[in-house]
């Protein structure tokens, strides 16, 4: 028998860890939360740079009308 590598008992620990939370719960309990966090159609970085377009833009236009 080989001994275990650190990847593969961190894989196992983690493994148990997930049976140990589902044990005793209704297989439709498990899929519901799974379901339930709903998940941002656009990463958190487009939304930054489209928030820096529209904002920066904006800003950009309120200085250029107010100092010339």
């Amino acid at each position: 028998m080989h001994a275990q590598t650190l990847e593969q008992r961190r894989r196992n620990a983690k493994f148990v860890k997930d049976q140990d939370a589902r044990r005793g719960k209704a297989e439709t309990d498990i899929k519901k939360r799974a379901k339930d966090l709903p998940k941002s159609p656009i990463s958190p970085l487009w939304l930054g740079i489209l928030g820096f377009v529209v904002f920066g833009g904006l800003l950009f236009e309120v200085l250029s009308r107010v100092f010339f």
